[in-house]
């Protein structure tokens, strides 16, 4: 282990190119999973950022909130089994919007949604008539608190009030207002969609523990007429997010394996190099265990400074990036995910080195044999 600790020491060149090879795989593979993150953040946040634990449609909506359409009577059933104060109507319109110091024809997509029950990040009640919270990323679009957006081709306007984070809502920024101001919006913009009072798309449950509310109990209570999800459940069936994670996943995979590659091929020659040091050092005594531990050591610094150096430029590029452009996140998770991955990655490749280690034969080695 010392032996391999000093000709790190002595001898860095002999390490360079694995490690710059690994640094753009550890930059790629952080990289790739930033950007899914990001992607995922940017067609979910509306629903994580929901303080209830369920989300019912109406069963006719094939779990879409677009589609999905609930009376004030089923309401009423579903706030009987959630109990008093945990139940809340959401609305939602997506619509081009008109953002003041941008051109005529300069139309930037937007999702406005009505609450009742209060999102991470908004106050319990929901703002006055025509006053909106804006998600962060319109603060790129020039946004600012009493800002005035013109929504839809009825030009429809609502005012900036605040700001809430991490609210996107497939990939488009979102205005949260009450229900009566997403009503207003939709039949002025929308009149064949437009809905009666009492009228939403969604409700949001709140789990309580004095209640049996489960999604199988609140959907015996409407008699079939709803079909509640988990918020995960809602995200998974929200469109094209199952779709990024799979490819996502299969291209993170496939650099998993290269970084493999990688690895096992320069530890391979390295190892053939030392054929006739190894051989040496097992006539001295040192067992082929202690040999393959120090390859492995070696192998694990290499990943480890490459590593660092992908964290670092996955953080830098998190910083720079502006909000709403590409979507990048640098999670700790994600960082911490593709470091353990690129160091089972030099676990992997280095057990290639230990058959021809196991296979060094002193005498052979010594003699030029080998």
């Amino acid at each position: 282990m010392k032996l391999a600790l000093r000709e790190l020491q002595r001898r860095p060149g002999r390490f360079v190119v694995a490690t710059v090879i690994l640094t753009l795989i550890a930059l790629l593979l952080m990289f790739l999973g930033g950007l899914l993150d990001g992607l995922v953040a940017s067609s979910t946040g509306a629903l994580r950022a929901q303080t209830g634990q369920f989300i019912v449609y109406s069963s006719t909506s094939r779990n879409a909130l677009v589609r999905s359409r609930i009376e004030p009577a089923t309401h009423a059933q579903v706030a009987a089994v959630a109990g008093p104060g945990n139940t809340g109507g959401l609305g939602s319109v997506q619509l081009g919007s008109r953002i003041p110091g941008h051109g005529p024809r300069d139309l930037v997509p937007i999702v406005l949604f009505g609450y009742e029950l209060a999102p991470r990040g908004l106050p319990h009640m929901p703002p006055g008539p025509d006053e909106v919270y804006a998600d962060t990323t319109l603060k790129a679009q020039n946004v600012s608190v009493g800002t005035v957006i013109e929504l839809g081709p009825a030009r429809s306007r609502v005012r900036v009030i605040g700001f809430v984070s991490d609210s996107q809502y497939l990939g488009q920024a979102t205005l949260w207002g009450s229900l009566a101001t997403w009503r207003g919006v939709l039949t002025e913009n929308r009149p064949g969609e437009r809905v009666a009072d009492g009228v939403v798309q969604a409700i949001i449950v709140r789990h309580d523990a004095a209640h049996a509310t489960t999604p199988a109990a609140i959907d015996a209570a409407t008699g079939g007429a709803t079909t509640t999800l988990t918020i995960d459940q809602a995200i998974n069936a929200l469109p094209g997010v199952a779709q990024q994670q799979s490819v996502f996943d299969q291209i993170i995979g496939v650099t998993v394996v290269i970084a493999i590659v990688v690895v096992a091929l320069f530890f391979a020659l390295i190892t053939i190099e030392r054929t006739a040091l190894y051989g040496v050092l097992k006539a001295l005594g040192a067992s082929s265990t202690t040999l393959f531990w120090g390859v492995l050591l070696q192998a694990l610094i290499v990943t480890l400074i490459a590593s660092a150096i992908g964290i670092v430029a996955s953080l830098i590029l998190a910083a720079i990036i502006p909000p709403g452009s590409i979507p990048f996140i640098a999670t700790p998770l994600r960082l911490a995910t593709s470091v353990a991955y690129l160091v089972v990655a030099a676990v992997i490749g280095c057990a290639f080195s230990l058959r021809r280690v196991l296979k060094v034969d002193p005498a052979a080695a010594i003699g030029g044999g080998q």
